[in-house]
C-alpha cells in the first residue's frame, strides 16, 4: 500500500541479457507501470551494449522516469518482485540475467543501507545508463558525462518488423 506522501520523480535503469531482452524490457515497462503508487511518466528507447564487467549475449537497456508514492525501499523490492516474476537468479555477481531494474535517483535522495544506495553508485560511468536517462532526462546528464563514457559502445536497438 502506498504510503501518504508526495509523489517523487525516480529513475529506474532496465537490463537484460537472456531470452528475448528487448521482449522482456518491453513487458517490464509495463509491469512498472501497473505497480500501485507508481505512474509511468517517460521511457527511453531500447539501447545494447556489450557486458560490462560481465559475460553473455549483449544487452538491451532503458530507463523508464516515474512518479511515486512508494518510499525507495519499498519500490525497490516492487522492483526485485518483477525480476523474480522474469525469471531473474542471482547465481553470482554480475551474472548474465533475464532482468535486471536498477533506481537510479530517487528525487535528491541519498541512501547508503545494506540493500539500496542512491543515488546508484556506478551510473556515471555506464555509457548504456547514462545514454537512455539523457533520453528521458536531458537536464540530468551533462555533455562531458557523456563523453567521459563516449568510448563505451552503446547502440540504439533495433526491434525486428514483425
Amino acid at each position: 500500500m502506498p504510503s501518504m506522501r508526495e509523489p517523487v520523480t525516480a529513475h529506474i535503469a532496465l537490463g537484460a541479457n537472456l531470452g528475448d531482452a528487448a521482449a522482456t524490457l518491453l513487458q517490464a515497462m509495463h509491469d512498472i507501470a501497473d505497480i500501485d503508487g507508481v505512474v509511468l511518466v517517460r521511457q527511453s528507447s531500447l539501447y545494447a551494449s556489450a557486458p560490462v564487467d560481465s559475460s553473455g549475449p549483449d544487452y538491451v537497456n532503458a530507463v523508464v522516469q516515474v512518479r511515486t508514492l512508494l518510499k525507495p525501499q519499498r519500490l525497490l523490492d516492487q522492483l526485485q518482485a518483477l525480476e523474480v516474476k522474469a525469471g531473474r537468479q542471482r547465481t553470482y555477481r554480475n551474472a548474465p540475467r533475464t532482468l535486471d531494474l536498477d533506481i537510479l535517483l530517487f528525487g535528491d535522495e541519498r541512501i547508503e543501507s545494506a540493500t539500496l544506495t542512491l543515488p546508484h553508485p556506478r551510473m556515471w560511468g555506464r555509457a548504456f545508463v547514462l545514454r537512455p536517462l539523457a533520453e528521458v532526462a536531458p537536464g540530468l546528464v551533462t555533455g562531458s558525462q557523456l563523453q567521459a563514457v563516449a568510448d563505451q559502445a552503446v547502440w540504439v536497438h533495433v526491434l525486428p518488423v514483425a
